[in-house]
């Protein structure tokens, strides 16, 4: 067996810790998060500090640190002030766009007019939703959780709107022939969902193997 690298976070740089986690921990769903400003303008922001994490409640995290000189970004604003946003989910017809969004740009951009998207009206909140995302998803702020220099978002998502031919012909589950999400690994490398597999459980141990793990 090959021998362990170490690596203590108590000690470590926080750009060393940011390396390994984001390195390791992986793929990471992207959320395009979209939120207006106080005076109706659409701001996009992709974030990969992101995930579900309960379904009842049904509950989202965002993870999103301040600008490199301690300022908040618009999309943090946003949230604070109004309460709500939207994630969209990015798929490889979506990544070009997802990465114009990314740019770092003046606060009066129009980030979804700048990447070409199309802005469409959500059913319980005043942002507004990209219509090319083949899934968005309504929050409205659960909780923040503050740190120094990040804050931890919780959004009960109360609509989704998901594009029909994404699920299957009950409407019930994804089709995975048309959902293929991207996802983040480290650096500029993402990876996408368009070769998946069936992993079934394996059938239980019997009575006498699993008295035999017992210790």
């Amino acid at each position: 067996m090959a021998k362990n690298m170490e690596f203590d976070f108590t000690r470590l740089g926080q750009e060393d810790r940011y390396r390994l986690l984001t390195n390791f921990v992986g793929p990471r769903p992207i959320a395009l998060v979209s939120t207006q400003s106080e005076n109706g303008r659409d701001n996009a922001a992709p974030m990969s500090f992101f995930n579900v994490v309960s379904h009842e409640p049904p509950l989202v995290v965002l993870g999103i640190q301040t600008r490199p000189d301690g300022q908040e970004k618009d999309t943090v604003r946003n949230i604070r002030r109004d309460g709500e946003f939207v994630v969209n989910m990015v798929d490889m017809a979506l990544s070009q766009a997802m990465l114009v969004c990314g740019l770092a740009v003046d606060e009066d951009v129009d980030e979804m007019a700048l990447a070409g998207l199309t802005p469409a009206p959500c059913v319980h909140l005043r942002a507004r939703r990209i219509a090319e995302s083949p899934c968005a998803m309504e929050c409205r702020v659960e909780r923040l959780i503050e740190y120094p220099r990040r804050l931890l978002i919780i959004g009960e998502v109360v609509q989704m709107h998901v594009r029909r031919d994404c699920l299957d012909a009950a409407g019930r589950r994804v089709n995975p022939e048309t959902y293929q999400p991207i996802a983040r690994l480290h650096g500029d490398n993402y990876i996408t969902s368009d070769q998946q597999f069936v992993l079934p459980p394996p059938p239980m141990p019997t009575q006498s193997l699993l008295a035999a793990a017992v210790k």
